[in-house]
């Protein structure tokens, strides 16, 4: 027993007495792990499956908490990261906490800032990612792509980080430029302050290029630094908050199996895959299957960063409960709009000649310019009941705010509606019947769905580009 484990052992067992977790409903095939549940915390219930909104800076960019609730959101995410540099965390507890500052009276969840800690330290890997790939084919039509945790770096990028040790990580503020420090103990304080009903612990996310060795020593320090958090969350424990553990280990399944065990063995409400999944789809949905199964079903599973439609359904049949990814919000600010199958079916052949069905369209297309149509004749977003392809395309087209504002708020609109439906399906036993209502037939690729580890493929050699990494995945 290291002496972690046995401070830990010397602390009570937080006992989560104002969060549940039940699962309500599973595949009556048996032939999946989806299941349906209700997640309690002290702000409300979250039917899962759910998409968790990303809400970086205390508000979910160009849309009121109002019309979020409205759009059926049941929860949003903030990032300590962002906002131990501003405002500081000791003002919005000051304010009564997220919930009161943010007007959004119900459930949220904080990352620790662990991703941002790799970005910032690893700049030229996020940046090539989040940033210099964003136009061409990953992303549609010259749009960003669909990964997602918000707030890495993109063009003009500085390393800011300063140091990274077994105590902290030392960096720059991008506000004033003064020394900061974001330790175990100082992630879970900024989140107690935040107020947030689901806390992360901090963790270090590894960049594509480093062998299995580093992968190990990383995924070991983030063990360690999950039991600090853990401990320094015991102390302030007053029942208000839950805590997820984060399983780390890259494309390596061995390395994999060892820290979702970790996770299973100590006192968290729940647990969030991380880290490095993959330098294709195939093997990222391998290794999410690998991982969700080895999960303890007693708990909430998260999915950190993937937000893809595709990627959705996968996840949601491996087992998982809930996603986040600034995906839908952050193509609906440059005007791309998420649509389902039926879409590619009602446009126009000739003018639809140069796209292949995708999950989003380009609204700022020339195509547009003249189209009276909603986004979507069968959704009942606002933004759908009364404005036409046209309007947008010209808002969108003038920069004005308005135009990426509607088409992020369609887009959350879309992605309540489709996490409605998938609980519709578990149930009834209709999960790819249902799927092939959002994802177009051409747009499911024939990708195994087994949970098993015989499909994965050989782990990349140190220099094979990993680009799938939770948090930033590509949609390839």
């Amino acid at each position: 027993m290291t002496y972690l484990e046995e401070r830990l052992k010397e602390l009570p067992t937080p006992t989560y007495p104002n969060f549940a977790f039940k699962t309500t409903a599973t595949d009556p095939s048996g032939k999946t792990a989806a299941r349906c549940g209700l997640l309690s915390t002290p702000h409300g219930d979250m039917e899962t499956p759910a998409f968790i909104f990303c809400g970086t800076k205390a508000t979910v960019k160009g849309l009121t908490p109002k019309q979020l609730r409205d759009a059926g959101t049941q929860i949003i995410l903030s990032n300590t990261y962002h906002l131990l540099l501003q405002p500081g965390s000791e003002l919005v507890q000051e304010q009564g906490g997220l919930q009161e500052f943010t007007g959004w009276h119900g459930p949220m969840l904080t990352d620790s800032g662990g991703y941002q800690i790799f970005s910032m330290g690893h700049g030229s890997v996020s940046n090539e990612i989040k940033g210099k790939r964003r136009a061409g084919k990953e992303g549609g039509e010259g749009k960003p792509h669909e990964g997602g945790r918000e707030g890495g770096k993109d063009e003009g990028w500085q390393k800011s980080l300063l140091k990274i040790d077994e105590e902290a990580a030392i960096f720059r503020s991008y506000v004033d430029g003064s020394k900061k420090t974001l330790s175990p103990e100082s992630s879970i304080e900024t989140q107690r302050g935040l107020g947030a009903d689901i806390i992360l612990t901090l963790d270090e996310c590894t960049p594509f290029h480093v062998e299995k060795k580093y992968t190990e020593e990383s995924m070991e320090r983030s063990h360690r630094w999950e039991m600090r958090s853990l401990m320094e969350f015991i102390r302030g424990d007053d029942g208000k908050q839950s805590l997820y553990g984060i399983i780390q280990g890259g494309v390596y399944p061995d390395l994999r199996a060892l820290s979702t065990a970790f996770v299973n063995g100590h006192a968290f409400f729940g647990a969030a895959i991380g880290g490095s999944l993959g330098q294709n789809k195939t093997q990222m949905y391998d290794i999410v299957a690998l991982t969700a199964k080895q999960l303890r079903k007693d708990r909430p599973i998260h999915l950190l960063g993937i937000g893809g439609v595709r990627d959705i359904f996968h996840g949601v049949r491996q087992g998982i409960d809930s996603f986040d990814c600034v995906h839908p919000t952050r193509i609906g600010r440059h005007g791309c709009a998420l649509v389902r199958a039926h879409y590619w079916d009602e446009v126009d052949s000739s003018s639809s000649s140069s796209s292949s069905p995708r999950e989003h369209v380009d609204l700022s297309k020339a195509r547009f310019k003249h189209d009276p149509r909603p986004i979507d004749t069968s959704c009942g977003c606002e933004t759908c009941q009364n404005y036409s392809r046209a309007y947008i395309h010209h808002l969108i087209k003038a920069n004005e705010l308005l135009g990426g504002s509607l088409v992020s708020l369609h887009n959350v609109f879309f992605m309540n509606r489709l996490m409605a439906a998938i609980r519709r399906a578990i149930p009834a036993g209709t999960l790819d019947e249902e799927e092939k209502k959002w994802c177009h037939t051409s747009c499911i690729k024939a990708l195994s769905c087994s949970t098993t580890d015989s499909a994965l493929n050989p782990p990349p050699s140190p220099l094979t580009p990993v680009i799938a990494i939770v948090g930033t995945a590509l949609q390839l």
